[in-house]
């Protein structure tokens, strides 16, 4: 299936979840906002929100300053 991270077109293979996406990206779920179609997904229900083909994800990193 296609979809766009980032902004970005990848494929990947069905079925897959966001914390499927975000660990096949060697990702932490824990420091990250995952937004799917414009819909912020809940840390807690990554394992079980699924993306089909199409969808659009940005993953958004939180990053420390001072």
């Amino acid at each position: 299936m296609e979809i766009t991270v980032n902004g970005e077109k990848q494929h990947h293979r069905d079925p897959l979840t966001v914390g499927g996406l975000l660990q096949s990206l060697g990702i932490d779920r824990r420091s990250v906002v995952v937004e799917r179609n414009l819909q912020i997904v809940a840390r807690t229900e990554m394992e079980n929100e699924p993306v089909v083909a199409g969808d659009a994800i940005e993953i958004i990193r939180f990053v420390g300053g001072g």
